[in-house]
């Protein structure tokens, strides 16, 4: 009897999770793409590797919690750009567990995860009603990471909010990236403490990574201790207009960016998608 593959990822743990996969890939095979609602498209599924992570290629994406998505399909979405590093928020801890597995099994791309939970929410993220799903950031980075920081913001406004930190590789160098998904929009005076946090941990590191949805654009004064210290990849991108910003939502305002420090930016991309209500922005970096 065929596994439906959202449910063999649940099972996804130590040695066995491979094994469960594989048996999804075969039972799809055998039978088809779920039908709609289920955890497949029907979209034709790759069945071998890609391509190996650009090493020195980060990306941010919003999946958009409470959307009708595919996991398979985010995963797909992510490989076709294949960056050593992404950041995830509106992230949950099971979703993100099956696309990570997505991911090395039909795309060959093998990911290390780390989650920044500030939610156990079960509209949100679903799970048991005594164990609802957690809600938040995550990471995931082809190499390893370590010393892991997940702060829950002291005022998050209509929702908890927090930022996700780990030290991983890009470019072959040691690098702090954090995540972040600061108060929504039209609750101003909740980021702006928010980036005073953050801020104050970033300034620590001479070489960061600074990824999220911050809910505001360029020139919100509440940005303004960030900008101090970090450039965005966005050349274009500066609290004053000094030309076209990229836009990254639906609603064409740029919430997204990959802030750098220490670090120069070679060359960025928004990468629209019919997956999230924020687009993907990904970019490669210049470590040395």
């Amino acid at each position: 009897m065929c596994v439906h593959t959202e449910e063999a990822a649940v099972l996804n743990r130590g040695g066995s999770r491979l094994l469960v996969c594989a048996v999804a890939l075969a039972c799809l095979a055998l039978v088809g793409p779920s039908a709609p609602g289920g955890a497949l498209s029907g979209a034709p599924l790759p069945v071998k590797a890609v391509k190996d992570v650009v090493p020195n290629r980060v990306m941010t994406w919003n999946l958009c919690n409470p959307c009708d998505a595919s996991n398979l399909d985010r995963a797909a979405e992510i490989a076709r750009h294949a960056p050593q590093v992404v950041g995830m928020q509106e992230a949950c801890a099971r979703d993100v567990d099956r696309i990570r597995d997505y991911l090395e099994v039909f795309h060959g791309l093998v990911y290390h995860v780390e989650y920044g939970t500030v939610l156990e929410n079960w509209s949100r993220c679903g799970g048991a009603p005594w164990n609802p799903g957690g809600f938040g950031q995550a990471i995931l980075s082809a190499a390893p990471m370590t010393d892991r920081v997940n702060v829950e913001y002291p005022e998050g406004g209509s929702e908890d909010r927090g930022y996700l930190a780990v030290t991983t590789e890009v470019g072959g160098r040691s690098v702090r990236v954090f995540n972040t998904h600061l108060a929504q929009r039209r609750q101003e005076e909740f980021r702006e403490g928010q980036v005073r946090v953050l801020a104050g941990e970033v300034a620590r590191h001479d070489r960061a990574v600074v990824l999220g949805d911050f809910n505001a654009v360029p020139d919100a004064p509440e940005l303004d201790p960030l900008w101090a210290l970090a450039m965005d990849t966005d050349p274009q991108c500066r609290p004053a207009p000094v030309g076209a910003c990229d836009t990254t939502t639906d609603w064409r305002s740029k919430f997204d960016y990959v802030f750098l420090r220490g670090i120069a930016p070679v060359d960025h991309r928004v990468a629209a998608t019919t997956h999230s209500d924020h687009d993907m922005l990904y970019t490669d970096l210049d470590v040395t």
